[in-house]
């Protein structure tokens, strides 16, 4: 009997220890895969965001709070930064991105001014052909707009009852000049006053016969541009039949826009050509430019002088010209690409290469701009010389700072915040 007892001890002892140790294995394998599991979980992190607005967070799918977009997963990607405004990319995202960078240095940069404008008549040159004597025009001889006069040129007849008058006053005058000097020399200086020639009196003191019709002469020349009398027109003394421009010098007047206005200054060398000559250049030297901008166009004018006696140039005719500019000021300034620069309006912004054992990392930093010399923009702050920049593909890498909800053209500070839900 106490064999057995023994026997039944020994037994029972034997299986739970077999039941405790298969409780132990059980139990432990299970926990560490849920501990593994949890691990993994929070390490990557499902996040949706908005295709239109990046800076969108939200833990699960669904409709983007600003444009109602369906979300779509944030593919999460790089290396861990301290630094929460460096962007990231890898060697083949920097590829298909076409991302150039290039070291910021001090260099001359040219800038050549590109000017459109067109042919007008020298204002000096301007003048207005008047009736020298009042009365009714019996003949023109000119008769449109565009006809070369000359000086001592027949223009037209008039029929004048004051030179009638005039010239009876002559003749009697003249009969008793040498008792009467001072009568006759009054008589004729008013038909002098009338733009008469010596000739004209001449013959009509020795023929005594008095004329009613007189021939206007031409007191200028040139191209008549603007007729203002016709046939049976009455006329005063001084009114203007004729304006007329001596197209013998012309002006080139260009439209400068204000930004351009520091690098143009007189005596430079402007060349242009003309769009109805193509085959022909001219040049000329800045001679004035206007001191006051349009308010409507934003423009001064650049005047240059141009002679003109084989008649090529006719006011109307369209210029485009060029001028060199002067950038001493600039030689030792630091200046990069304009492709390197995002501009907002408010804010100029490059993306600066960082110090990276893998991949491409840039961070965005604001700029201060001087002015624009050819494709190149100067800088007056922001960059020092020896810094890398990206200056091609500025615009991939901000979008990819934009994904990442990080600071970039359009979001200068942060991204938007994820709206926080709570249950009621």
């Amino acid at each position: 009997m106490k064999n057995i007892l023994n026997h039944k001890y020994f037994r029972n002892a034997f299986w739970l220890v077999v039941g405790v140790l298969a409780g132990w294995l059980l139990f432990h394998s299970s926990d560490t895969i849920v501990k593994h599991n949890h691990t993994t979980e929070a390490v990557q992190p499902e996040i949706w965001t908005c295709a239109m607005h990046p800076g969108v967070r939200l833990p699960e799918p669904g409709k983007c709070p600003i444009c109602a977009m369906d979300l779509i997963p944030l593919v999460q990607g790089g290396t861990s930064h301290s630094d929460a405004g460096v962007i990231h990319l890898s060697p083949s995202a920097a590829q298909l991105a076409n991302v150039e960078t290039s070291v910021v240095s001090v260099g001359t940069a040219g800038k050549t001014l590109r000017l459109y404008g067109k042919i007008e008549a020298d204002e000096r040159l301007l003048k207005n052909q008047i009736a020298q004597f009042p009365g009714r025009i019996e003949q023109l001889y000119v008769n449109f707009t565009g006809e070369s006069i000359r000086k001592g040129q027949q223009l037209a007849e008039v029929y004048s009852p004051q030179l009638i008058v005039a010239q009876q006053e002559l003749i009697e005058a003249a009969g008793n000049k040498t008792v009467q000097p001072e009568i006759y020399a009054a008589a004729r200086d008013r038909l002098i006053a009338r733009h008469l020639t010596d000739s004209q009196i001449f013959q009509l003191e020795h023929s005594g016969k008095v004329t009613g019709r007189f021939v206007v002469l031409a007191d200028v020349e040139g191209i008549v541009t603007t007729k203002r009398v016709n046939t049976g027109d009455y006329v005063g003394q001084g009114s203007v039949m004729f304006e007329v421009a001596d197209l013998s010098k012309v002006w080139a007047l260009f439209d400068a826009y204000e930004s351009d206005l520091a690098f143009i200054q007189k005596g430079d060398q402007l060349n242009f050509s003309i769009q109805a000559l193509p085959d022909a250049t001219f040049s000329g030297t800045v001679m004035f430019i206007d001191p006051v901008v349009d308010a409507q166009t934003r423009v001064s004018k650049v005047r240059v002088e141009i002679n003109n006696r084989s008649g090529k140039l006719k006011p109307g005719m369209f210029a485009n010209g060029t001028i060199t500019a002067n950038t001493e000021a600039y030689r030792n300034k630091l200046t990069v690409p304009r492709s390197a620069v995002l501009w907002t309006g408010k804010r100029s912004v490059v993306y600066v290469k960082q110090p990276s054992k893998e991949g491409f990392e840039f961070k965005m930093r604001m700029v201060n701009l001087g002015p624009v010399l050819g494709d190149r923009y100067v800088i007056t702050d922001g960059l020092t010389e020896g810094e890398e920049i990206v200056t091609q593909g500025a615009f991939s890498v901000d979008a990819a700072a934009q994904l990442e909800g990080k600071p970039s053209m359009m979001n200068g500070t942060q991204a938007v915040q994820p709206e926080t839900k709570t249950e009621m």
